[in-house]
C-alpha cells in the first residue's frame, strides 16, 4: 500500500472512531430546527466540539450572530483549506434539505485532518454559514471580509446521488414599485396614471425579451401589490422578479436589458418608478481538477450511487464564493434518485441509517480530498489556474 493511501486509511479510521459523536451532533441540530440566522443551537453544539479540539474558534461574524470562523495551522506556508456547512432549516418543515449533515461532516473532515497529519504544512478553516435557504448568509459574509481567505472551499450536501455540480445558476432578485396617480376609474380615468398599466406592461416586457436571450436564461415574476380595488386607478403597484443564467456576467447583461423595460413601461404610462436589487447570487465557475479530486476519494471509500456530476443545478449563495475562487461541493447519495430535496423524504430519511451513512461518508470524502490537496502542492496551483482560466472565458460569455 502506497504512503498516501496508508495516511487516507488512517484518516478514515480515525473518522470511525468518533462516529458517535458526529452522529450526535447531527441528530441534535436535525431534532431542534432553526430559521434563517437564528442558527444559535447549532452553531453552538459545533463550534464548541472545535473548540475542544484544538480549534481557535470565533463565533458571531461581523452583523451574523450565528457565522463562526475556526482555524487549525499547522506549520507554515501549507495551503488553506477552507471547510464550509450551512445549518438553516426550512421554516414550516424542518431540515427538508438535510443541512444537520453538513457541520458533523465538516468538522469530522477538520478533526481527522488535525489529529493526524502532522507532519505537513497547512491551515484549515472551519466556517460556519447561517442562512442559505433564501437569506444568503454567504453574500453578507463575503460583503463584510470573510471566506476570501482560503485556497479552496470544499462542502457536502445531502442528495438521492453522491456526485458533484459543474455549474449553478446566478441569480439576480429585484423588487420594482411603480407610483402613478389615483383616480375614479368611471368618473374621471383620464385623471389616472395607473401603476399597475406599468407592472403589466413590464410583464409583458419580458415576455418579448424571453425570445432574445440565451436559452438557459430564467425569468420568472408575480404580483406583490395590484394597488386596490377595480373602480380605482392605481396609484402604486408591486411587482417581484427573478432573473437567471449559468453566467453571471451574462447575467448582469440581462439586468441591464430588464432595467429598460421598466424605464420604457414608464414613459408610457407616465408613472415613476423604484428598481431595488434584493439579492444576486452568481454563478459557480466550476474545477474539473477539484471535482474529479471529490469523486476519486468516494470511490476510494465506494460511496453509494455514485453518478457523473450535475451539469446544471439551481441557485446557490455557495456560488457567490466559488464566483470569487475555486470550491465544489460533493453531494452524498442517502434518499432514493427519484427524490427531490425540500420535501418529506429528506425529512423521513434524516435520522436513518442512511441518513447516518451520508454524515460519515461525506466527512471521508471531504477528508480525503484535503489530504490530496494538502499532499501534493502542485494541485493548488492547478485547481487555481482551471478555475482563473475558466472564469476568464465565462466573462467573456
Amino acid at each position: 500500500m502506497a504512503e498516501g493511501d496508508r495516511m487516507k486509511e488512517t484518516i478514515f479510521n480515525y473518522i470511525n472512531e468518533i462516529t458517535s459523536e458526529l452522529l450526535g451532533m447531527s441528530d441534535y441540530i436535525f431534532d431542534n430546527p432553526e430559521l434563517a440566522f437564528e442558527e444559535f443551537k447549532a452553531a453552538e453544539i459545533l463550534t464548541n466540539y472545535l473548540e475542544e479540539n484544538g480549534f481557535n474558534v470565533e463565533l458571531g461574524l461581523g452583523t451574523l450572530k450565528t457565522a463562526f470562523r475556526a482555524v487549525y495551522e499547522n506549520g507554515v506556508g501549507g495551503p488553506t483549506i477552507g471547510l464550509l456547512c450551512e445549518y438553516d432549516a426550512l421554516e414550516g418543515m424542518g431540515h427538508a434539505c438535510a443541512h444537520q449533515m453538513q457541520g458533523p461532516s465538516i468538522v469530522g473532515a477538520a478533526l481527522s485532518i488535525k489529529n493526524v497529519l502532522i507532519d505537513k504544512p497547512y491551515k484549515l478553516i472551519v466556517y460556519g454559514t447561517p442562512g442559505e435557504e433564501g437569506g444568503g448568509g454567504k453574500i453578507t459574509m463575503l460583503k463584510e471580509g470573510y471566506l476570501t481567505d482560503i485556497d479552496v472551499a470544499l462542502m457536502m450536501h445531502g442528495g438521492p446521488a453522491t456526485q458533484t455540480d459543474v455549474k449553478s445558476m446566478a441569480s439576480t432578485s429585484i423588487s420594482v414599485t411603480f407610483h402613478g396617480e389615483s383616480a375614479h376609474a368611471a368618473l374621471k380615468p383620464e385623471l389616472g396614471r395607473s401603476a399597475l398599466d406599468a407592472l403589466l406592461l413590464t410583464f409583458h416586457g419580458l415576455e418579448i425579451l424571453r425570445e432574445h436571450v440565451l436559452e438557459d436564461t430564467r425569468m420568472h415574476y408575480t404580483v406583490i401589490d395590484a394597488g386596490g380595488p377595480s373602480n380605482v386607478v392605481p396609484a402604486k403597484a408591486v411587482g417581484s422578479f427573478n432573473l437567471r443564467s449559468y453566467n453571471s456576467a451574462y447575467l448582469k447583461d440581462v439586468v441591464r436589458r430588464f432595467e429598460k423595460i421598466v424605464e420604457g413601461a414608464s414613459l408610457m404610462t407616465e408613472t415613476t418608478y423604484e428598481v431595488e436589487i434584493e439579492k444576486t447570487l452568481e454563478s459557480k465557475i466550476p474545477v474539473y481538477k477539484l471535482n474529479e479530486l471529490l469523486m476519486s476519494n468516494a470511490e476510494l471509500i465506494d460511496a453509494p450511487t455514485r453518478r457523473i456530476a450535475r451539469e446544471k443545478t439551481g441557485s446557490t449563495d455557495f456560488g457567490n464564493v466559488t464566483y470569487l475562487l475555486p470550491g465544489s461541493c460533493i453531494r452524498v447519495a442517502f434518499v432514493d434518485e427519484n427524490l427531490s430535496s425540500h420535501s418529506l423524504d429528506f425529512i423521513n430519511d434524516g435520522k436513518s441509517e442512511r441518513g447516518h451513512a451520508a454524515v460519515i461518508t461525506a466527512a471521508k470524502i471531504l477528508a480525503g480530498t484535503t489530504f490530496d490537496v494538502i499532499n501534493n502542492p502542485d494541485i493548488v496551483k492547478e485547481i487555481q489556474d482551471e478555475f482563473k482560466s475558466t472564469k476568464e472565458k465565462m466573462m467573456m460569455h
